[in-house]
């Protein structure tokens, strides 16, 4: 996976630090940190920061330890303070907090660490400690190697160095994230990873445990060699070297395939954190699995542009009777706006949700062959049985442009047709415009480029194809765009450059198609196994996510950008591991995958087993295994800015439909 570029250092040069966040912010562009320790925000003192540094269980003596605050203009020194004999540290509080900084303590050297000064060592050490909410700072915190972990993987797709920054919301979310997998006021595991959802169920706790201990074994040693065995571990192929412990460990969660015997081999020298692996894992990777009252067996999320969550529900639990729910969640997986959250024709909801300019959510009805509306707060805004405007028949996906037009796959299911495209005009029902013919053949997923052209997934009953329809609602001529490797495609998802990128299920493999419609020579693109690949997305490095259906886990590949994979990857290369991809014991069988501000890549758990059918159950968040993507997805994906407060367009001043033609008028469509 593409790794940041980091400052150049020798080992023996690098900085000791132990590292805790201590609020909230976003920054941009690679952020300057004031290492002299300046003091730059006026404080209190009769407010304080109160902490302790600990390593491998033991107090950090003479540890210099440092306030930082970041914003989406970099991140700069506030305050500075040096343990005690118990190491314990004090540093005054800002007196103010313009825009919601992010800030956090950077511990570095002390005593028993084998090297104290802190210009020699290269401990590292983080853990965010801001308040709920993220508007004040917490009065006492721990830094330790199990703190260092859980942030350096929520965190990992801001932070550069001992820099911290983003853009918000992202920022806040990945915040938030790390305090549901540590509890930066004790030092422990956080309630997340500990609850019964995840806890002993799934490997997550064991994994943070035992990235912590392998930290812990640096820290703990008399001799610089295990710290040197470590940063050598960490190292991807081809890629820098990390110099630091937090390097490793941010370079572990953006390529978490790399050094799985080795890193898990020096982890055996510590037993500080507990239960931890027994064996190297797959990769190393950190999942939640997130549960959630009427959340059964969903079929595809969307994320709002505050990063709250909604998904659709194909069945009420535990059997296969329709579901009149659909789930909000905030972008830590707890229930809000009342939900679950009942009205406005919502029945059997199976894969398509897609969220609108204003932010309003838009639910397709599989078993109701109806279409639903939600205000951002959960309000009903579709009459009580939805809208069957334009002959939706069964509609599977669901997609809404720029210009504010609602475009839905109606599939028809199992009944007689090949189906067609409705679109609801500016999201208006009343003027649903029914698109048939050029391919169109139970139509299953659906998404709408920056040009306004729609690229539509015809599952078929036999093979399979693409019809491409244009910002004026007419096939392109030539459609459907045939591939002997389409077989029963199921999601299509587009990359920032335009292309296509399709799910083929029954043949196991994903198809590109490049924005004149033909398709890539190279493709398609083999997966290992017989995952049986169902939903689809592109991250904001042009890596392709995949989720499988029929072998449960989701899968990582090269887009058509190689530059951001791995030195050696090409477009189509496979980076995830083995034949099972990126998986949880928790995680099922899966039908969506996508990736929100932070960096999370979610997967909904559709079906927990497939004979007899059984709905899945929940969510599942791979912490900050993605690069992060603006909310919600309208269009082709935009990666979110720290140029201006407004981290992702808004596009509000776009038209309602803009009447056009085809890029090229006459592509081939043949492959």
């Amino acid at each position: 996976m593409h790794q940041r570029t980091r400052t150049p250092g020798r080992i023996a040069a690098t900085v000791t630090a132990l590292v805790a966040l201590v609020g909230l912010a976003v920054v941009a562009g690679p952020p300057q940190v004031d290492r002299a320790g300046a003091t730059v925000a006026a404080a209190d003192a009769t407010d304080a920061v109160h902490g302790t540094v600990a390593a491998a269980g033991s107090p950090v003596v003479g540890s210099l330890v440092t306030l930082y605050a970041g914003d989406r203009l970099g991140a700069r020194s506030l305050a500075t303070a040096v343990t005690d004999a118990s190491g314990r540290f004090s540093l005054p509080a800002p007196t103010t907090v313009a825009g919601t900084p992010i800030h956090y303590v950077v511990a570095r050297g002390g005593r028993p660490l084998f090297a104290p000064d802190p210009a020699v060592s290269p401990v590292h050490l983080l853990a965010p400690v801001t308040a709920p909410g993220g508007t004040a700072l917490r009065d006492e915190v721990v830094v330790n190697e199990l703190t260092t972990v859980a942030s350096a993987y929520a965190l990992s797709r801001f932070t550069v160095g001992d820099a911290i920054s983003g853009p918000s919301p992202g920022l806040d979310i990945a915040t938030a994230t790390v305090a549901g997998l540590v509890d930066v006021t004790t030092g422990g595991p956080g309630p997340v990873v500990t609850n019964a959802s995840n806890g002993s169920t799934n490997e997550t706790l064991a994994t943070l445990d035992t990235l912590a201990n392998a930290v812990a074994g640096c820290t703990s040693a008399a001799t610089l060699a295990p710290c040197t065995d470590l940063l050598a571990a960490a190292t991807p192929p081809g890629g820098p070297a990390p110099t630091t412990t937090l390097d490793v460990l941010v370079a572990l969660a953006h390529a978490p395939t790399t050094g799985r015997a080795e890193v898990f081999a020096l982890a055996q020298a510590s037993t500080t954190y507990q239960p931890a692996l027994a064996a190297p894992p797959e990769a190393w990777v950190l999942a939640l699995h997130v549960q959630a009252p009427q959340m059964y067996a969903p079929g595809r999320m969307a994320f709002a542009a505050d990063g709250t969550l909604w998904t659709n529900n194909n069945w009420l639990p535990g059997t296969t009777d329709s579901s009149p729910y659909v789930v909000a969640l905030d972008p830590v997986g707890t229930p809000v706006l009342g939900s679950p959250i009942q009205g406005g024709g919502v029945f059997g909801s199976g894969w398509g949700t897609a969220i609108d300019l204003d932010g309003s959510v838009w639910i397709a009805n599989f078993a109701g062959s109806t279409v639903s509306k939600f205000s951002p707060q959960g309000v009903p805004l579709s009459p009580p049985n939805g809208w069957g405007n334009g002959g939706i028949d069964h509609p599977q996906g669901l997609a809404v442009d720029r210009r504010g037009n609602v475009w839905i796959a109606s599939n028809t299911g199992e009944t007689p047709g090949p189906g067609n495209v409705v679109v609801f005009p500016g999201g208006d029902p009343t003027r649903a415009i029914t698109i048939t013919g050029s391919g169109i053949d139970h139509p299953f997923g659906i998404q709408v480029d920056d040009r306004g052209n729609a690229w539509v997934a015809n599952a078929g009953k036999v093979g399979g194809s693409v019809t491409v329809i244009g910002p004026d609602f007419v096939p392109w001529p030539g459609s459907p765009i045939q591939a002997a490797s389409l077989a029963s495609p199921k999601g299509v998802a587009l990359d920032s450059q335009g292309n296509a990128w399709i799910a083929s299920f029954e043949d196991n493999t994903v198809v590109l198609v490049h924005p004149d419609g033909t398709v890539d020579p190279n493709s398609p693109f083999p997966l290992p196994g017989v995952l049986g690949p169902w939903g689809i997305s592109v991250d904001g490095a042009d890596h392709v996510w995949v989720a499988g259906f029929s072998v449960p886990g989701v899968w990582e590949l090269c887009g058509a950008r190689p530059g951001t994979c791995p030195p050696g990857a090409h477009t189509g290369d496979v980076l995830s591991p083995g034949a099972f991809g990126f998986r949880s014991a928790s995680l099922q069988h899966v039908t969506a995958v996508q990736v929100d501000q932070a960096g999370n890549v979610w997967a909904a758990n559709n079906w927990s087993q497939l004979k007899p059918p059984t709905g899945g159950d929940g969510l599942m968040a791979f912490v900050g295994l993605a690069a992060p993507v603006c909310t919600p997805l309208l269009g082709q994906p935009v990666v979110p800015s720290t140029a201006t407060a407004q981290a992702c367009p808004t596009f509000a001043e776009a038209p309602v439909v803009v009447p056009a033609t085809p890029v090229v008028a006459t592509p081939s469509f043949t492959g």
